[in-house]
């Protein structure tokens, strides 16, 4: 029994290196548990049993990594999901930030972390659209979204969106952001020009800083405490002075960045540096 299990594992990690070394995905930042739910999802599909038969449909069918791919890094999203958390934005955080611009130079730069395909970055760019009207154009806005995901950035960057990720878009914003065309919706070229998409692994990627504000939500869950940790202070380091860090409303500051951090509205999970 003893050898059945240790002989499970080294499958488990040679499939694990596979990964690493095909996908450029390092599994190793993630709980275990929430990796083998991700993993048993391709197992039940292609039929096998054992991280060693999954192994060898790997070796031997490339078409299968894509599929891997999705299933690793999918995300349930749409455009302004937790609405409540917006209204704070809305009302309190992009106003403040608009605020502190009022002199010299009027550049505004967020970041969302963990960007999926585009619909946070695309949500700030909106309320930021709405907020500013004619200002629009006194301000340099560049709204980043990063994601480890080659295909969700690829949707990003596209724009084009189904029915459901637009079930929380306002009809005014609908209207005014969005064409529709062949049942899909495509955002406008005056957003884009603010947003940028781009690849990169938040653990072992290049650290990134000057940020007014910070997005990062319901990706850090994933994550073992200490890269959890590690992560926070990333942010932290990330911000400017009175920088903003919006994170997922099931996660909490743990680490060194929970002294450093004060609260803005704890229940809505935004913080100040």
């Amino acid at each position: 029994m003893l050898k059945t299990a240790q002989k499970k594992d080294e499958d488990y990690e040679m499939l694990k290196k596979m990964i690493h070394r095909k996908l450029d995905f390092n599994s190793d930042q993630y709980k275990d548990s929430h990796f083998k739910r991700r993993i048993d999802v391709r197992l039940r599909a292609t039929n096998v049993r054992s991280y060693k038969e999954y192994v060898k449909i790997l070796q031997n069918d490339n078409s299968e990594y894509p599929k891997l791919m999705e299933t690793l890094t999918v995300n349930v999203t749409n455009f302004f999901r937790n609405p409540e958390v917006y209204e704070i934005v809305e009302n309190e955080v992009l106003p403040a930030i608009i605020k502190s611009k009022n002199s010299g130079l009027r550049s505004i730069r967020i970041w969302s972390a963990g960007c999926s395909i585009g619909v946070e970055a695309y949500s700030i760019a909106m309320l930021l659209d709405y907020l500013l009207g004619r200002r629009l154009s006194e301000y340099n806005i560049k709204i980043t979204g990063t994601d480890i995901d080659k295909e969700s950035l690829l949707k990003a960057q596209k724009g084009v969106y189904s029915d459901a990720e637009m079930k929380d878009v306002r009809p005014a914003f609908l209207k005014k952001y969005f064409t529709k065309e062949d049942g899909n919706y495509i955002i406008s070229e005056e957003l884009k020009k603010i947003t940028q998409f781009k690849k990169q692994d938040l653990i072992s990627g290049p650290k990134m800083s000057g940020f007014d504000a910070v997005f990062c939500r319901n990706v850090t869950i994933y994550f073992q405490k200490e890269l959890q940790e590690q992560l926070y202070m990333d942010f932290y380091n990330a911000l400017g002075k009175d920088g903003f860090f919006v994170m997922g409303k099931t996660e909490t500051l743990i680490g060194p960045s929970k002294d450093l951090f004060k609260p803005y509205n704890s229940k809505e999970r935004i913080y100040q540096k």
